[in-house]
């Protein structure tokens, strides 16, 4: 008689707690993307007036524009650093629930010196955990998943990620209006204990399934922890591909942390809630695209000219930012489908063009470097946006340098993946290569798949680990 653990209907069971592993802390990620006239909002507003509409006074906790950018620069750096001290869903998953807790317990210490020292710890703690709660999640994903199935089980996991980003965009502002700022904290933090909760129930489902296939242990196998002396072995093909990854994200994540303000800065008819939606238009776009995209570039294959078309079609979405009064939600929906492109034909591109027995080294490395980047463009981009404290507008010059600094790092971006394409062509091709998955059966474990002999490059897809970061 056939185990459980054997059957369909236990690995999509599987799937679905470990799509919930992440929804919360995606959701949690951007709260302060869409409050950030809270967050950089006067401490208090003695008299308010209404011009056109809008409050002249935002009663909130006094970040200056580099205070607020910090709280994503750290994100970005301690969920850099977790990739290297992989220990288990459980700690990350409560860690992200303890982050989030002091997060939330700093609002309540506004105007005291307090305030950013517990809310930047909250942040440390939460990037800690979440950055390599999505490498774990990944990796369930892919023990449990092979051939045809693949494809849709990271399409799906991306998804419901996705979909935390999403709802938070759209309720968050409502919910804060109606309760206030610190209980919409508090109700992001309880969003990750349900996060904590499922992680304990795909761990349980997790265990008990390798058992009955036998394989009890080889999934910590197949996760070993990121080698540095893999480095040698990372090819220049390889190290373009992580720059192209970079360079693309460091235009996307510190866009969407500061959208929301930009978009009531600059198109003065939008309110606070209106302006929330059209920035939570990028993760709509990537909601609806991504097990779509991800299955379509998986039969198409041509990685390789995805990267440089991602990159050459996002120009233009800076420049109307910056120079004209398109209405902001062309660029949003815009820079969501090249968004999603490119987090399915970047990432699972790093498999192709790296030996298996490295993929733990070059999977880490290339987040950490990615991660990297993004937190010193919000750095940059705190310190273009200037140092006053005050809910009133950010001159439209500052704005356009910023939308400059985006532009420069798609350039970049454009580069790079040009040159990628050259020296791939030079060494094969594979990251071109049309031909269509065969859609083998999933095997009942990882030892299965057939290992990669350390320096060999330029194999087929057939079984590579489509593995996309926390960022995709």
């Amino acid at each position: 008689m056939a185990q459980p653990a054997e059957k369909a209907y236990y690995r999509f069971l599987v799937l679905f707690f470990n799509c919930l592993l992440t929804f919360g802390s995606y959701f949690c990620f951007d709260i302060p993307s869409v409050l950030q006239d809270q967050f950089q909002g006067n401490l208090t507003c003695a008299n308010t007036t209404v011009i056109n509409g809008t409050v002249d006074c935002v009663e909130g906790l006094g970040m200056t524009p580099q205070e607020y950018n910090l709280l994503y620069a750290i994100y970005a750096w301690t969920s850099d650093v977790s990739l290297f001290s992989l220990f288990g869903v459980f700690l990350f998953s409560f860690l992200c629930v303890l982050g989030s807790a002091i997060f939330a317990l700093g609002s309540h210490f506004k105007g005291t010196a307090y305030l950013l020292p517990l809310m930047l710890t909250g942040r440390l703690l939460f990037g800690s955990g979440n950055g390599s709660l999505t490498i774990v999640q990944n990796r369930i994903t892919a023990f449990w998943f092979r051939g045809k199935e693949l494809a849709l089980a990271f399409g799906l996991t991306l998804a419901f990620s996705r979909l935390g980003s999403v709802l938070n965009f759209f309720l968050t502002q409502r919910f804060q209006a109606q309760y206030g700022m610190q209980w919409t904290l508090w109700g992001g933090a309880f969003l990750c204990v349900l996060g904590f909760m499922s992680a304990i129930t795909v761990s349980a489902l997790d265990k008990v399934g390798m058992k009955q296939l036998g394989l009890d242990g080889a999934i910590q196998e197949e996760s070993r922890k990121v080698r540095f002396q893999d480095v040698k072995l990372l090819s220049l093909r390889y190290w373009l591909l992580v720059l192209t990854i970079m360079f693309f994200y460091n235009g996307i994540f510190p866009f969407i942390a500061d959208a929301s303000k930009f978009i009531q800065d600059k198109y003065s008819d939008y309110s606070q809630k209106e302006a929330a939606y059209i920035a939570g238009a990028v993760y709509d776009s990537s909601l609806v695209l991504s097990a779509t995209v991800g299955i379509l570039i998986d039969n198409v294959g041509l990685r390789g000219v995805f990267a440089v078309s991602c990159a050459v079609l996002t120009l233009p979405v800076f420049g109307l930012l910056a120079f004209t009064f398109v209405p902001p939600l062309v660029s949003t929906i815009w820079l969501g489908v090249t968004y999603s492109f490119a987090a399915a034909s970047m990432w699972p591109s790093i498999p192709l063009v790296v030996p298996q027995a490295t993929l733990g080294t070059a999977m880490g490395l290339a987040t950490s470097v990615q991660m990297v980047g993004i937190g010193i463009s919000n750095l940059v981009v705190g310190q273009i946006l200037g140092t006053k404290s005050s809910d009133a507008k950010i001159p439209l010059w500052r704005w356009q340098q910023m939308m400059i600094f985006m532009l420069a790092n798609t350039i970049a971006c454009i580069v790079t993946s040009v040159v990628l394409n050259i020296v791939d062509h030079r060494q094969g091709g594979i990251l071109n290569k049309t031909t269509k998955r065969s859609g083998s059966p999933p095997p009942s474990g990882p030892s299965d798949r057939e290992p990669l002999v350390e320096g060999e490059e330029g194999q087929n897809d057939e079984g590579a680990v489509r593995s996309p970061s926390n960022s995709s």
